[in-house]
């Protein structure tokens, strides 16, 4: 595990110093736009207060958030512009999305099977569980929701994190060769999503005028509270 930090901030190795050490340089990154925080943060603050509980008794909220982004994308039928849980083929440059073979846009359902049907007759070797050949960013922003997520169609790729987890050195770096640039890699807590601010009332404005984070928001808050969604999916 790294030191907890409120936002990840990519690390690059300068040259040594008189003393003999490694120089550690922070490469200055943008934030996360608020557009993409308001949708991503009204799920993770409902999942930080009402995430349910696993069979072991664990808290689920990370799997709550990722859920819920699912469902948004189910809703819009396969083109939100959030992916949760893209699993990449990491030996392919860039690494690769694996998708549904039918519809480009949305997740592949089931893993193993995919890993069964395809991966020795691709790679012509077996699949190494724990090697990191396949990694799973917590959430892919699209620039472009009609498009799978492969990198020239990547906006950012975010790492939801609720503490006391972290993001780890190698999950730092297999993200950041996803997103092609460490500028596009962001963390997300809590934290930085003012969950403790009062729940807003529900907007009166006609869904014609609202912009596409604060509709894609209002749906999502239908699927957290299991309200009826209050609009049918826009057309991307």
């Amino acid at each position: 595990m790294t030191e907890q930090t409120s936002s990840f901030t990519p690390l690059a190795t300068g040259g040594m110093s008189a003393e003999g050490t490694t120089t550690v340089v922070k490469i200055n990154r943008p934030a996360l736009g608020p557009s993409d925080k308001k949708v991503l943060c009204s799920a993770i603050c409902k999942c930080k207060d009402a995430p349910g509980v696993g069979k072991d008794g664990r808290s689920l909220k990370q799997s709550c958030v990722s859920n819920r982004l699912r469902e948004l994308d189910k809703v819009l039928e396969h083109r939100s512009p959030y992916k949760p849980e893209v699993n990449y083929d990491m030996t392919k440059d860039p690494p690769e999305p694996i998708m549904d073979s039918s519809i480009g846009t949305k997740v592949h359902d089931w893993l193993p099977g995919w890993i069964n049907k395809h991966w020795e007759v691709d790679h012509g070797s077996p699949y190494l569980k724990g090697a990191g050949m396949i990694r799973r960013p917590d959430a892919i922003i699209v620039l472009d929701p009609t498009k799978p997520p492969t990198q020239e169609n990547i906006k950012q790729v975010v790492e939801i994190k609720f503490p006391p987890d972290s993001m780890s050195v190698q999950q730092a770096r297999a993200y950041t060769r996803i997103a092609g640039s460490p500028t596009k890699l962001e963390v997300l807590e809590p934290a930085d999503c003012d969950c403790n601010q009062p729940e807003p009332e529900r907007s009166k404005i006609p869904v014609e005028q609202l912009g596409t984070a604060s509709l894609l928001a209002s749906i999502l808050y239908s699927l957290l509270t299991k309200r009826p969604p209050p609009v049918p999916s826009p057309a991307f």
